[in-house]
């Protein structure tokens, strides 16, 4: 760990505002350099751990390029990095940057979940990125070590125990990477048994970047993020790393595991470092309100009141949620027209809309048997019982075009619901080495099918759920058919095909679905103790709690050519056809 200076980064960079006008991440580094903001690692009791000013990040970025050249990485490879909230994993991705290198950070094993299905999801994302190195927290070092050297990799290890610079190369010339070049790899969404990485180049982040700081949220010489958010998820990573640095913003971190077990730290750093601009799904608000204000206030007075931007994003905005938050922490001076509804995705870098700022959170309520029926948003007729309320987030950033299409691709009028598509400098060109799921997603003339649903009103999309089979649970995203194949490969009284897993939104979020064919359980204690066993292994191998749902032999639909309809199983499951036969696993 750095040597902590007296205090955190200040607030004022004390340099004219560039808001992310360059061409590259190297280029946003140098500038950022010459200020003093910088980035302030804090510990799981809120205490400042480390301080890294942008200018010693510049420094230890350019120590640590020359050394991962040492090592034997050559300009262009891939670098794969475990993404724990700390210095070390900063300066080895900007140490790619500087080096040519192209990195990808990777996630943290999660708090529920077996050694095992880590390490086989960790040697997956290694190999679809090609790597020639990988670098680990110290304690991940044994875990992963026979799969290093599987894998034949130049480099393994932590960041720390990389050789040190020999005193002829500590002024050798490097080659950073160049505006057309890929910046990393970011592998935020898709199946975790064939993971598929987004390449995100240099000059389509800094477009980003640069709409997200000037028109997304506008910053200001006063502003301060704080986030908790994981380094390897790209609202994390480019919201509250690549975007502050190139806009010469100083950020508070809170490690995402500290978060989860004190989500009121993240209110204390927004008080304590009078913090403006912070971000989190729908989910991390509620964890605040479940754990009440007195646990946020029991170490002294919050004060929330210069929280300007309280963004939502990475799920589907639920208003109860938000304005449950907004009452409970009223009394601390938090605003409701803070909050900032926006969307976006990984495959366009992160940000496609924002909604305007201090307008807080706008729904558009309709008629729910029109928009189920006919797909149209309409205004529910006066006694209509049956309304549903979406949020309305933003029109597109400038220089992107956001349509909504039907199934053929061809533009919807205004309260239609359809297919969001995207088109902008700041879009992929496609998945790393997957020509034909980048084919899948994108026309020849740069339209991005986004997967989701939604519906124009006026200049702003509303956003209605997920025409992918991508479930999002927690800020997490989870492809159903990683559930099904370990539970039908871990429990011997199932076979391929006997497992659907979905997602359903309820009051409180959404709730991971999965319908199991009752093949060889017919008895009630049979039939509980093969639900419990699915629950046990869903918690297991992938860190969740779910519903199981035990059905009858050979009841789960299917196409004309056999594959699985995961959305007619839903729809069955919604309208209770499969009712008498469900056990509720415990939460």
């Amino acid at each position: 760990m750095l040597n902590v200076p007296l205090g955190p980064t200040p607030t004022e960079a004390g340099l004219p505002r560039r808001f992310g006008v360059f061409a590259t991440l190297p280029d946003a580094l140098d500038y950022a350099a010459d200020g003093a903001t910088g980035l302030n690692f804090h510990d799981g009791k809120g205490r400042l751990a480390a301080a890294l000013p942008y200018r010693s990040l510049r420094s230890r970025a350019l120590s640590l390029a020359r050394r991962l050249l040492r090592a034997g990485l050559v300009r262009g490879e891939r670098v794969c990095i475990v993404a724990e909230t700390h210095p070390d994993v900063v300066a080895a991705f900007f140490a790619c940057q500087y080096a040519g290198l192209v990195p990808a950070l990777l996630p943290l094993p999660p708090a529920f979940g077996g050694k095992d299905a880590y390490v086989e999801h960790l040697r997956r994302l290694v190999a679809a990125a090609r790597a020639a190195a990988l670098f680990v927290p110290g304690p991940l070092v044994d875990w992963l070590a026979p799969s290093a050297r599987e894998a034949g990799l130049k480099a393994f290890g932590a960041v720390a125990d990389l050789p040190p610079e020999a005193p002829e190369e500590e002024d050798a010339p490097l080659s950073p990477s160049r505006p057309e070049e890929i910046a990393y790899l970011q592998f935020s969404s898709g199946s975790t048994r064939f993971p598929t990485g987004v390449a995100v180049r240099q000059r389509a982040l800094m477009s980003n970047v640069e709409g997200i700081l000037r028109h997304g949220l506008r910053v200001r010489p006063d502003d301060r993020a704080v986030s908790w958010l994981p380094l390897y998820h790209d609202m994390g990573l480019v919201g509250f790393l690549l975007a502050p640095l190139a806009g010469q913003v100083t950020v508070d971190l809170l490690p995402s595991q500290e978060f989860a077990r004190r989500p009121h730290l993240w209110l204390r750093l927004i008080s304590a470092n009078r913090g403006t601009l912070s971000y989190s799904p729908s989910f991390g608000y509620e964890l605040c309100v479940r754990r009440g204000r007195n646990a946020a206030t029991a170490a002294g007075p919050l004060d929330l009141s210069g929280w300007r931007a309280a963004g939502i994003g990475g799920d589907m905005i639920r208003p109860a949620v938000l304005s449950r938050f907004a009452e409970t922490f009223a009394p601390d001076g938090f605003r409701a027209g803070s909050f900032v509804p926006s969307y976006g995705m990984a495959e366009a870098t992160l940000a496609i809309s924002f909604a305007p700022l201090g307008s807080g959170v706008r729904a558009d309520t309709v008629d729910l048997d029109r928009l189920e029926r006919e797909g149209v948003a309409a205004p529910p007729a006066t006694g209509s019982r049956r309304v549903r309320s979406f949020v309305l987030c933003g029109p597109p950033l400038p220089a992107t075009e956001l349509e909504i299409g039907d199934a053929a691709g061809s533009p919807l009028p205004e309260r239609r619901v359809g297919r969001i598509l995207v088109r902008g400098p700041g879009l992929m060109r496609g998945y790393d080495g997957r020509p034909a799921e980048t084919a899948a997603v994108m026309s020849p003339d740069g339209w991005l099918d986004t997967g989701d649903l939604g519906y124009r009103l006026g200049d702003e999309v509303v956003v209605t759920g997920r025409a992918k089979d991508l479930i999002i649970v927690n800020g997490r995203n989870i492809w159903p058919q990683d559930l099904e194949w370990s539970v039908e490969q871990s429990v011997a009284a199932l076979r391929s095909g006997d497992v659907a897993a979905f997602s359903v939104e309820e009051e409180e979020g959404e709730t991971v679905v999965l319908l199991v064919e009752t093949r060889g359980a017919p008895e009630p204690k049979a039939r509980e103790a093969l639900a419990a066993e699915v629950a046990g292994t869903l918690r297991a191998k992938h860190g969740l709690d779910g519903r199981v749902v035990l059905v009858p032999p050979g009841s789960l639909p299917h196409t004309s050519s056999g594959k699985l309809s995961r959305v007619l199983a839903r729809a069955r499951y919604l309208k209770g056809e499969y009712g008498p036969f469900v056990v509720a696993a415990a939460r």
